[in-house]
């Protein structure tokens, strides 16, 4: 028993005329009197009675029918939004990020997207760390995370896409603002605007410094990356945060990044569970904030 043998049975039940569902079908009389009698035998009853002016379920028939219209239909359905989905045509894309993500590596890749698929959604959950962001992945809450690389996660598989430097966030008026460079030893005893507390890219950097035996005091700590350069800006104190793009900031504003040599960079990429089972449109937006990152 085949899907075409029921798509064949049930147009036969539907139009009572076996020439009628050859021309819906796109095929000979006889090829669909062969689906239907491969039914036939597969169940061993009639499933058609043949009438001078075309045909008629039987007993039998009325029960298979009313079983397969309903399951065809269904499965009709599902397979248009499987072809909307894989043409693009439909569907959404559902990206776990951060709470800067977005402003920082996907503005470009965004506007792309729209324009290459109008009428495929893209929706944003904002998570506080990459461990959440996973976490969304893995049960299938998200289609793709943009997380900071780590360890290998079972079930998950990881693409790298950016390195980023660690900058220290200074205002200009500030001594430190001078220089070019900056080395581990001058971030003991500053005041320190620690980045979120679940977050990744904090336990890297506290751990690193940590191996430095250089633990700078904390004098508050923020939410995100922005929030902390904001607060340095202010003079609130100083940020250690990843060199993220940032298009909107002007190079002679009243803020410094400076680079901190001796802090290995911060990578930050995808994740997904398997690549290859990824709609094509959630594989080409990951493929977008790659090339503009």
């Amino acid at each position: 028993m085949t899907l075409d043998d029921l798509r064949n049975f049930v147009a036969a039940c539907r139009h009572g005329n076996l020439s009628t569902v050859a021309r819906e079908l796109s095929c000979t009389q006889s090829a669909v009197s062969q689906h239907i009698r491969r039914l036939e035998r597969e169940v061993g009853l009639d499933l058609l009675e043949r009438l001078p002016r075309g045909v008629a379920p039987t007993e039998a028939g009325r029960i298979l029918y009313t079983a397969a219209a309903e399951g065809l239909s269904g499965l009709d359905l599902a397979l248009r939004r499987l072809h909307d989905l894989r043409d693009g045509h439909g569907g959404a894309v559902r990206i776990a990020t951060g709470a800067t993500t977005v402003r920082h590596f996907m503005t470009d890749a965004i506007v792309e997207f729209r324009r290459r698929y109008p009428h495929t959604s893209l929706e944003f959950q904002t998570e506080n760390s990459s461990r959440t962001c996973l976490a969304a992945v893995s049960a299938g809450h998200a289609d793709l995370a943009w997380v900071t690389i780590g360890d290998p996660v079972r079930g998950i598989q990881q693409r790298p896409v950016a390195a980023l430097r660690w900058m220290l966030a200074v205002r200009r008026d500030d001594p430190l603002a001078e220089r070019d460079r900056l080395d581990l030893g001058d971030l003991a005893g500053i005041h320190h605007i620690r980045l979120p507390e679940t977050s990744t890219s904090r336990a890297r950097l506290d751990a690193h410094l940590a191996a430095h035996d250089i633990r700078p005091p904390a004098t508050t700590g923020v939410a995100d990356w922005d929030t902390a350069k904001l607060l340095a800006e202010l003079g609130l104190g100083h940020a250690v945060v990843p060199d993220v793009p940032d298009p909107a900031r002007p190079p002679d504003g009243p803020l410094r990044l400076i680079p901190i040599s001796g802090l290995p960079p911060l990578t930050v990429g995808w994740a997904a569970r398997q690549w290859r089972a990824l709609a094509p449109a959630a594989r080409e937006f990951a493929d977008f904030v790659e090339s503009s990152a």
